[in-house]
């Protein structure tokens, strides 16, 4: 191996070598190439992207993404809002609504892109759901930069002292505290949800937050043709301005790269004990080893004869689908993964994007996207679990299924090595490792090897498609070299 990846390389040294091209590995690059560098990137996979890609697994005709599809903080990120994508090709398809969640009895709460329009819907809580969110500040320029910020360069968490008070709460009593009706709370815990985290966890308030702020002020879209769409755009720059890119390359020791001066990593603490175990020192390795992974995701893609049936003709409007029931359901399902357990009734996270994007299947057909939290390395076959709670708010969902295809927390660890028994989020995002990711240090992207860094989700500001890690560490590395 190290031989062929020395071999295979076009130089024999490099300013920076980037492992891994997610989109945290190619926003690294990015910058690094753009301040006129020489940028390896080397991914161990037959294709780009790690959890920024799409893949057809079911039947032909059918493109399915194959971790994250609907990018929020994609389309608001700084970052890539600062690059020209749109010239490489990519485009941002915005559903009718950001997202939905429907109830078994036919109701459904609507979240539209207007806090006016998405409160009206909410009955009692239309006053206080206006209340809650106009009091946050509604220039997304301005908010997103604190948003995405690392934890240790801001005065309050998340910038503002006012949505940090807010944000340190749990969603549970957020919701009960700020809402009476149960479609006020839902939607709130649904998105709280995405977290992973228990919903009585303190800062799990923080999620709802700010993906509800960036669905009201920039949108929940997603790429057209699929999350692929967007890791080719940011390829597409990186070349243009001279980078390179090795795939099935994979690295089991940094000993195997070529020289270079920098080493950014895209990848987990756990990978990182792998392949530099033997230049770390005993106390960073030990802080390393303490870093903790959240729970896995049992994932589900669908190839569908028609539209799901909804129950609520509205949900079909949406582009992703929240279903789990009420607050206190919701809660007492996450509480159950965290506890190591499989819930029976699961919140479960959907995408149909083929409603809006006609490259997603055939003419007439359509596909499916979605998961739900099961514990870390789970083994457990959640797939009628998953399908039974679909048809509670769509009966008849089991009749247009053509073919399915199952990623177990296993399984999407195969397909990207950084999901650590399925989790998504490149470690817990407890209120600890919020603050402190990987670990207690000054600069989080650094360790004590000069010129070795590590970029990904496992490093503020987080998990989330934006491409925030890699940008921060870059910068850090590019500051540290100069000076």
């Amino acid at each position: 191996m190290i031989a062929k990846i020395k071999e295979r390389a076009q130089r024999s040294s490099y300013d920076a070598i980037v492992i891994g091209s997610g989109v945290n590995g190619l926003s690294a690059a990015i910058t690094l190439v753009s301040q006129g560098m020489s940028v390896l990137i080397v991914e161990g996979q037959s294709t780009i992207g790690g959890a920024c890609r799409s893949l057809p697994l079911t039947l032909p005709g059918f493109s399915h993404d194959i971790c994250s599809s609907i990018y929020p903080l994609g389309v608001g990120s700084p970052f890539f809002r600062s690059l020209p994508l749109q010239a490489h090709g990519l485009k941002w398809i915005h559903p009718d609504l950001p997202f939905a969640h429907p109830f078994e009895d036919g109701k459904a709460a609507l979240f539209h892109r207007s806090i006016e329009k998405t409160a009206d819907g909410l009955g009692l809580d239309s006053d206080a759901y206006k209340k809650l969110f106009y009091s946050l500040n509604p220039d997304w320029d301005e908010i997103a930069p604190l948003m995405l910020k690392p934890p240790h360069l801001l005065r309050y968490p998340f910038g503002l002292a006012h949505f940090g008070m807010k944000a340190l709460m749990s969603a549970s009593v957020l919701g009960k505290r700020k809402f009476k009706t149960k479609e006020a709370r839902a939607l709130l815990i649904g998105v709280a949800a995405h977290s992973a985290l228990r919903m009585d966890a303190p800062a799990s308030a923080a999620f709802a937050l700010v993906l509800s702020v960036a669905g009201h002020l920039v949108g929940w879209p997603f790429p057209e043709g699929g999350a692929q769409s967007l890791t080719n755009a940011l390829i597409s720059y990186f070349q243009s301005l001279g980078g390179e890119i090795l795939i099935d390359a994979h690295v089991e020791s940094i000993s195997e790269l070529p020289q270079s001066h920098l080493i950014l990593c895209d990848i987990t603490p756990r990978q990182l004990l792998e392949i530099a175990a033997d230049r770390l020192p005993g106390y960073y390795k030990q802080q390393l080893q303490r870093f903790t992974y959240g729970p896995g995701s049992f994932k589900i893609d669908w190839a569908l004869d028609a539209p799901v049936p909804w129950k609520n003709e509205d949900v079909a409007r949406a582009g992703t689908v929240h279903i789990g029931g009420t607050l206190e359901e919701i809660a007492d399902a996450e509480a159950q993964v965290v506890q190591g357990k499989h819930p029976e009734r699961p919140y479960v996270l959907l995408a149909q994007t083929s409603l809006f994007d006609r490259q997603r299947a055939p003419q007439g057909k359509h596909t499916l996207w979605g998961y739900c939290h099961v514990p870390n390395g789970s083994t457990f076959d959640m797939t009628e679990r998953i399908e039974e709670q679909i048809e509670r708010v769509a009966p008849g969902f089991g009749k247009i299924i053509l073919k399915r295809s199952v990623l177990p927390p296993q399984r999407m660890q195969e397909e990207n090595p950084n999901h650590i028994g399925g989790d998504i989020n490149g470690g817990a995002l407890s209120l600890g490792q919020l603050f402190a990711r990987p670990s207690w240090r000054a600069i989080p992207y650094s360790t004590p090897v000069p010129g070795l860094y590590l970029c990904s989700s496992s490093t503020p500001p987080g998990g989330g498609v934006h491409g925030m890690p890699g940008y921060y560490a870059a910068q850090c590395a590019i500051h540290n070299w100069r000076f």
